[in-house]
């Protein structure tokens, strides 16, 4: 038996509960892990209000990231002892594989021995962030020493994310975020540059920073009317990258700009990295190698205890966040 965050009906976060459940052994090539910290997304809070890409049947679990200790190995599983420190790369199915409880299976190739300089909390906030923003800026976009990218949803994780990569290969991130509250904290977290969106016209900011060569990378966390500006101030030929809906608004096609400008105008999802085993190699390598060296860290806005899932659900729907939720076990 172990603990383990369920839910009986789709709703705010009062609808979550700590229950005990019976945990099956690991299966062949699989690793069950005794967690110590989860990390929290956007996508939990979707799953728990039924309007994520998946629907789960009820009652449900959850939860995308953990780290912990490796608990016990399925058949086949080699590489790894019993006691081992790792985090887990996310898996494509959140119902087949929930991370938020006590005890936590995932396939092996999902397993990451995590570097000793990061703690429980910052191993289970690492990988969904840094490998959406590695996916969408290098994989997608190209993004190269020299090039400006837009970031929205600046102080997420992801956007905190994105900023630390581009300051890693040379490029110039530029944050865009609702007001000026977070602007000092986002400059203080290597942005070069800091938008506010409810008190600038984002265009011309967008067209001023960058100048004649336009903004190679737009990362988008929200869609709605902003889209149009976003893409009024992109190069020719870049890439708006849309990986979330924060705005109830519609969202627009700029039909004739991405016309005259053979602008791309696309969805994105990490499992497109996490399915595709050499990019997941490549982008695995390079984030390891910036955590090591200093270049990349994830930021942490608040830790929650477990008994306090729905307190950190909150948290993360206020908006009042920099960086990521984290939930010690």
């Amino acid at each position: 038996m172990a603990r383990v965050v369920r839910f009986h009906q789709f709703g705010g976060p009062e609808v979550l509960r700590i229950e005990e459940v019976d945990v099956a052994p690991p299966g062949p090539g699989e690793v069950r892990i005794r967690t110590r910290a989860l990390g929290l997304n956007r996508a939990e809070a979707l799953m728990r209000a039924g309007a994520y890409i998946e629907t789960p049947t009820l009652p449900a679990r959850l939860g995308l990231e953990a780290s912990g200790t490796v608990e016990s190995l399925g058949e086949g599983v080699t590489g790894l002892a019993i006691g081992d420190a790792v985090s887990v790369v996310p898996p494509i199915s959140m119902i087949a594989y929930p991370m938020h409880g006590e005890l936590a299976t995932i396939p092996f190739a999902h397993v990451v021995r995590h570097p000793p300089n990061l703690g429980w909390g910052e191993a289970a906030a690492l990988w969904m962030a840094y490998l959406t923003a590695h996916g969408a800026l290098i994989d997608v976009c190209g993004l190269r020493a020299g090039d400006f990218a837009a970031i929205t949803a600046a102080s997420s994780s992801v956007g905190l994310a994105a900023i630390q990569i581009c300051r890693k290969i040379g490029a110039t991130p530029i944050a865009i975020t609702r007001t000026s509250t977070k602007r000092q904290a986002l400059l203080d977290a290597g942005a070069a540059y800091v938008i506010a969106a409810a008190e600038e016209d984002v265009e011309a900011r967008l067209k001023e920073i960058s100048g004649i060569a336009g903004v190679k990378a737009v990362l988008d966390a929200i869609g709605g009317p902003m889209v149009e500006a976003l893409a009024g101030a992109a190069s020719v030929g870049g890439t708006i990258i849309e990986y979330g809906g924060l705005s109830p608004e519609p969202t627009p096609f700029p039909l004739f700009i991405a016309l005259s400008k053979t602008l791309s105008v696309r969805g994105y999802l990490v499992h497109e990295t996490v399915r595709s085993p050499q990019k997941l190699e490549a982008a695995k390598a390079f984030i390891l190698e910036g955590v090591q060296s200093g270049d990349l860290k994830p930021t942490i806005s608040k830790s929650f205890a477990f008994d306090d899932i729905v307190g950190a659900h909150r948290h993360l729907e206020s908006n009042d966040q920099f960086g990521k939720v984290v939930i010690t076990v």
